[in-house]
């Protein structure tokens, strides 16, 4: 099967299971589906994240915040393999707004644990751990943590991987954990290439889900090439309703050492 007959199967599986509809209207600087795939012990990788808001929300999100309309945001991903179970990260999230302006947001530590060789097996999981502090000008939740459980399945060249995240402020007054899953359904083309529907929500608070027309909702087409020692993921994106960002791009380099 070629590159364009998996994209469009994949597109017309993805509308049949409801994995067609996902970032929020605040730009992201990590737009990724978890795999459970960590760096073996010993080892360092640098990821480098990007995208582009070219059509999203035109006001910010809070006062003094940055609209996403033509805002590009990123963070350079450092990782090191501790075990083959366990790896620790860091990240230095920025955002660069319409007229050029340029911010570094915030600082994030994580620490991933997972199933050991998660790229080999049918069945896959793992959970990270983040912990963010953040400028007033980036999010007024100064200190905010994230909890991504992972599951995935992996069987005759599909793969389904399913990331039910909670995102909690631990700052401020409201510490009630924001529910923004996402999942990745793709076509394993050959060793080297994955074509793949990832689907980004936020729900809204996780005791009270917000009306359909308050959650954001966003899909993604992605290529993959998995290649040593650079990998690339690249993406499309395309927003569902008015609090979704509208249509995006965004991009991953995987530089393993």
């Amino acid at each position: 099967m070629n590159i364009l007959r998996a994209i469009q199967r994949l597109g017309v599986l993805a509308c049949a299971i409801g994995v067609a509809c996902p970032p929020a209207a605040k730009a992201a600087d990590e737009i990724q589906v978890y795999n459970a795939e960590i760096n073996a012990p010993g080892t360092f990788s640098l990821q480098l994240h990007g995208n582009y808001v070219f059509d999203g929300a035109k006001t910010p999100d809070f006062p003094g915040g940055t609209p996403a309309h033509h805002a590009f945001n990123g963070t350079p991903e450092f990782a090191y393999g501790v075990e083959d179970w366990w790896e620790i990260g860091a990240y230095i999230p920025y955002e660069i707004d319409s007229h050029g302006n340029a911010q570094i947001g915030s600082v994030k530590l994580r620490s991933l644990f997972v199933s050991p060789d998660a790229a080999n097996r049918s069945f896959f999981y793992g959970l990270n751990f983040e912990l963010g502090y953040y400028k007033a000008s980036y999010d007024p939740n100064h200190v905010n943590m994230e909890m991504r459980p992972m599951l995935g399945w992996r069987a005759n060249s599909w793969e389904l991987i399913i990331n039910p995240i909670l995102g909690m402020s631990l700052s401020g007054s409201n510490h009630t954990p924001d529910f923004d899953p996402a999942a990745r359904l793709g076509y394993i083309v050959s060793p080297l290439w994955t074509v793949a529907v990832e689907h980004y929500a936020g729900l809204g608070p996780i005791d009270h889900i917000n009306p359909m027309s308050q959650q954001s909702h966003e899909t993604f087409l992605v290529v993959d090439y998995t290649g040593s020692p650079v990998g690339v993921n690249f993406g499309i994106g395309h927003g569902w309703n008015s609090a979704s960002n509208d249509l995006t791009a965004k991009f991953i380099i995987d530089i393993g050492f």
